[in-house]
């Protein structure tokens, strides 16, 4: 028996059409999922893209003591815990910081294909490319990664030579020639439709003003949107929705694969995304922190479709609470390996054969403030991924979900959030002051969790004693954004007009930016 695990980051749940889209094409997941179990109450835990790997491969909670960062030594992830088990392991991925700078992901993993070309990839370093930004530098929110993408992507003339072109035919190749291996876990790592948002024309097309011609923000900024025109809001997300059928045309290309060797009769296949991304819901744009860094659902609540090879819970929809942590205990499950006693997470197939209504009772969402303290961790490292784009002294809400409330929970002296997700599911309507029981509820379970998860006081503490070192003002103008990042440079712009002499750039048909 065998397990593919597919992952595929920033896929918002609400843009695939078996979750209800219907203007965004999908036609590949949307048919994996008349023949998978279809989640419906999957939650991120550790927030964002790496603290979430950190998740997955360790089956543990990492964020009441851990943030972004690479593994620890005493780390026992799921690669030597399936190699181990006499299971080939194999890791395919794009998602640079997890081997980049000692983070350390691909450890126990039999087999190794890095894919380059993602941002943040020191690929393509020749500094003769005229590398044109698209868009004006106070809308991109990395513009040192930007720069980097657009290097590593300058010589692009096909379909295949986009990320996920490139990630999942190396992931088809090894299939191909592995797929008869006794017992085998392929993890797939992609990072697409994370941002930079760029796909090829065609998809870019299916969605946009044929008529827009205003900046190319492929990379935009987190905050406010107020940055945006709408025809700017509305070009970002027809970008976006590019990207969504680009990563579906090559993940139904792999799935097509496997199928054609017979993989759908003796092999798991987990699909899943790790968080959302913000386009103006909430009015927050991207995944922003400090004071805007609460956790909605459109966030947190993300899709998996599992294919179990006996059909268990095929073209079914799934109740009950499931989190990152669970993937491995699932796995392993499966698989016939006894859990070790240090992973936290549980096994969701009982949910899938219809043996258990749920395997918990909360979901917890949250991502660990640098204020807290740990070892080894700066939001410097954070913040070359955009892993901590807030404050450094801010504790941000954490989000606490049952089968029908979703509470912010913010420290002690800072707003907290309470919306009922059967009556209100796009959460409009803040109702914490007319549930209090609820709320003090929802907070005892979060404070308890962190102590039964080693979390430290300084991270406990917050959200019992109103802490003024923590917080940063609840009134007053919060900058979402700053305009003076020119050519990675914090320097001062001597005159706005230096912000506005960047040439606005357009992409023709073949990908490429002109005048």
């Amino acid at each position: 028996m065998n397990v593919i695990f597919i992952m595929n980051d920033t896929f918002r749940r609400d843009h695939l059409g078996c979750y209800g889209n219907a203007w965004i094409q999908t036609p590949n997941l949307d048919g994996f999922a008349q023949r998978a179990a279809v989640f419906e109450q999957f939650y991120a835990a550790s927030y964002p893209t790496v603290p979430n790997r950190w998740d997955l491969a360790t089956g543990r909670f990492g964020f009441p003591f851990r943030g972004w960062q690479p593994l620890s030594p005493g780390d026992m992830t799921w690669g030597q815990i399936l190699s181990a088990n006499s299971v080939h392991t194999q890791m395919i991925w794009d998602t640079p910081m997890l081997a980049m700078h000692d983070y350390n992901y691909t450890r126990g993993f039999g087999g190794l294909g890095f894919v380059h070309s993602q941002k943040g990839d020191p690929w393509i370093t020749d500094p003769t490319l005229d590398i044109q930004l698209g868009a004006q530098p106070h809308k991109i929110r990395n513009i040192p990664g930007l720069q980097g993408y657009l290097r590593n992507h300058a010589a692009r003339q096909f379909d295949r030579e986009f990320c996920i072109g490139r990630g999942m035919s190396e992931a088809m190749d090894w299939l191909e020639t592995n797929y008869n291996q006794e017992s085998f876990f392929l993890y797939i790592d992609m990072w697409d439709p994370h941002e930079p948002f760029d796909c090829p024309w065609y998809d870019y097309a299916l969605y946009a003003d044929p008529d827009y011609d205003g900046d190319q923000m492929l990379y935009p900024e987190y905050g406010r949107p107020t940055y945006m025109t709408e025809a700017e809001a509305a070009h970002l997300r027809a970008l976006y929705a590019g990207n969504v059928t680009l990563t579906d045309r090559w993940v139904g290309a792999f799935l097509d694969l496997a199928e054609r060797l017979g993989l759908f009769k003796n092999t798991l296949i987990i699909w899943a995304s790790d968080h959302g991304h913000l386009f103006g819901d909430h009015d927050l744009q991207g995944k922003p922190g400090a004071e805007l860094g609460k956790l909605y659902e459109v966030t947190i609540r993300i899709p998996l479709l599992i294919h179990h090879p006996e059909g268990l819970g095929a073209g079914e929809r799934v109740r009950g609470i499931v989190q990152p942590p669970d993937i491995l205990p699932s796995i392993l499950d499966f698989l016939g390996i006894s859990t070790p006693s240090h992973i936290q997470g549980a096994s969701f197939l009982p949910l899938m054969t219809g043996d258990a209504a749920k395997i918990r009772d909360y979901a917890f969402s949250s991502r660990f403030p640098p204020s807290a303290g740990t070892t080894g961790y700066t939001p410097v490292e954070g913040a070359a991924f955009d892993g901590w784009v807030g404050s450094d002294r801010n504790v941000e809400p954490s989000t606490i979900t049952d089968d029908e409330w979703a509470y912010l929970c913010a420290p002690q002296g800072m707003p907290s959030e309470l919306y009922n997700l059967k009556t209100d599911p796009d959460q409009k309507h803040n109702v914490v002051d007319a549930h209090p029981d609820v709320a003090e509820r929802m907070r005892n379970a979060w404070i308890e969790f962190l102590t039964n998860h080693g979390a430290p006081e300084t991270r406990i503490r917050p959200f019992q004693d109103a802490n003024v070192e923590v917080h940063t003002p609840t009134s007053g103008t919060v900058y979402a954004f700053r305009d003076d990042q020119v050519n990675g440079s914090l320097s001062p712009l001597r005159d706005r007009r230096d912000v506005l002499r960047i040439k606005t750039m357009r992409r023709d048909r073949s990908g490429r930016f002109k005048r």
